[in-house]
């Protein structure tokens, strides 16, 4: 039986003795989508939530596209956290979800950069502990040309790329040339991070509102603005770690949260989120039809999942 067979197994049993011991599955009223965000104050552990959820008031002829730049959010991430809302055109004066706080990703050793390719999102983890996470919003690799996961390093640190256009590229798109020198029509904006992965860069990009989709050939796309900033941060052999975790939990004193993404079958895997909770002892204090509605909705944000007194 493999790994994650007997990690489910054991999380669906966790979950059946739960259940026994309250006498069923509480009521699903009262499901709080707003976590009071905690800093976790112990530094060398690197856990905890970063950022704050707070709600917005859409202005006349401003898309969601317009107000997932302004907070520094990818498209999707606002789009899931407001899923009644068009994203195109939203009622003026209309009031949606700022989803701008995160679970950081569980990464033994967290340090570098950490990629989170369900939720589209980097998070930078700088070597004075004294200093906080900073975070981006990404595009990534299409369906067919998968950012690959792994650990990787920065090689090397490009200002004004030029773009060799590959091969396959440039099969669909024939009139392209066999290298774009640097200027606004280069997709890879004005700065790029070599990793040790063959073909993988992180970079800007010419196109903005990429950000947050899954609409690039494999390379990781940051706003212009966020990838000027990041490029100050990195120094040449920076690690980077790239993994795929679209539910992410956390427990601090007697609150417990989760959060969850959309992975490649589109579906919340509440048996993961279980198993998850269980690893950290904090099941018994999980409001389990509050956990599973989460998962199920996976509007990208932490919500508070605890078990009323």
């Amino acid at each position: 039986m493999g790994k994650i067979v007997c990690r489910r197994l054991v999380a669906a049993i966790a979950f059946a003795c739960v259940l026994a011991a309250r006498g069923g599955m509480p009521p699903a009223d009262g499901l709080q989508h707003y976590a009071s965000p905690h800093h976790n104050e112990n530094r060398d552990n690197w856990s905890g939530i970063i950022g704050n959820l707070r709600r917005y008031q859409v202005r006349p002829n401003e898309s969601l596209i317009e107000v997932a730049r302004k907070f520094d959010l990818g498209i999707n991430a606002l789009v899931a956290a407001n899923p009644t809302v068009d994203p195109w055109i939203p009622s003026a004066g209309s009031t949606i979800d700022i989803p701008a706080a995160w679970i950081l990703p569980d990464v033994p050793e967290p340090s570098g950069i950490v990629i989170n390719i369900p939720e589209l999102r980097l998070y930078y983890f700088p070597r004075e502990r004294s200093r906080s996470v900073l975070t981006f919003p990404l595009g990534i690799g299409d369906q067919g040309r998968d950012t690959p996961t792994g650990s990787y390093l920065v090689v090397e640190k490009i200002t004004g790329p030029a773009w060799h256009v590959p091969k396959s590229i440039r099969a669909e798109f024939p009139r392209l040339p066999s290298v774009m020198p640097p200027g606004p029509d280069n997709p890879l904006g004005s700065h790029a991070l070599r990793l040790s992965h063959a073909g993988i860069m992180i970079h800007g990009t010419n196109r903005p509102w990429g950000i947050g989709r899954r609409s690039s050939h494999g390379c990781l796309r940051l706003y212009p603005e966020d990838i000027v900033k990041l490029f100050g941060l990195v120094a040449k052999g920076t690690r980077v770690t790239i993994i795929d975790q679209p539910i992410k939990t956390y427990s601090h004193v007697d609150k417990v949260f989760v959060e969850a993404h959309r992975d490649k079958s589109g579906e919340g895997d509440v048996g993961w989120a279980l198993h998850l909770l269980a690893v950290k002892g904090a099941l018994v204090r999980t409001d389990l039809a509050k956990l599973t509605r989460a998962v199920q909705e996976m509007r990208g944000m932490p919500v508070e999942v605890t078990l009323a007194q």
